[in-house]
């Protein structure tokens, strides 16, 4: 078997690992919450179902696996350096927010730190977007449904004073 085929298939099994890691680190933090503090939330009547955000998180993390790995694949540039920073700092700041949400149960941490989530996931997608146009554009569901948590995030704030 050709060694830069096992190579690259570690490298990408190894950012996916990376990514699904950082869904596990949350995930300490919202599975006990969930039946809780959670469910005692009053949430706007767009709130998707619990049972979803696994599936949809765990299909989340795969795509910025696959986008971390097409980052590594390119030549070390200035660029590269840049994209593969913001993709570190969003990955913590998808980490910090199941901690400020859950973890310290306050909707204002956690709709704070969704912006800035947010903001860090715009600001990766453009510098991937100078390196891989692929890289950048598997994070389009992402910020989607990052986009879409901010609003339901924002709402479970008022409503819960």
């Amino acid at each position: 078997m050709d060694t830069a085929i096992v190579r690259k298939g570690a490298l990408l099994i190894g950012a996916v690992i990376i990514c699904q890691g950082i869904g596990l680190i949350g995930s300490l933090f919202t599975t006990q919450k969930i039946p809780t503090w959670y469910a005692t939330l009053v949430k706007p009547a767009f709130n998707p179902p619990s049972w979803l955000f696994g599936p949809v998180w765990i299909c989340l993390y795969l795509l910025m696996g696959i986008s971390l790995f097409l980052l590594f694949q390119e030549k070390e540039s200035c660029a590269r350096t840049r994209a593969l920073t913001l993709f570190g700092l969003q990955l913590v700041m998808n980490a910090l927010w199941s901690f400020l949400f859950f973890g310290l149960e306050s909707p204002l941490y956690g709709l704070i730190g969704i912006v800035l989530l947010l903001i860090a996931i715009i600001l990766t997608m453009g510098a991937s977007y100078r390196v891989s146009r692929l890289a950048a554009y598997l994070f389009i569901p992402y910020v989607c449904w990052v986009a879409f948590a901010t609003i339901v995030n924002y709402f479970i704030y008022i409503m819960n004073p």
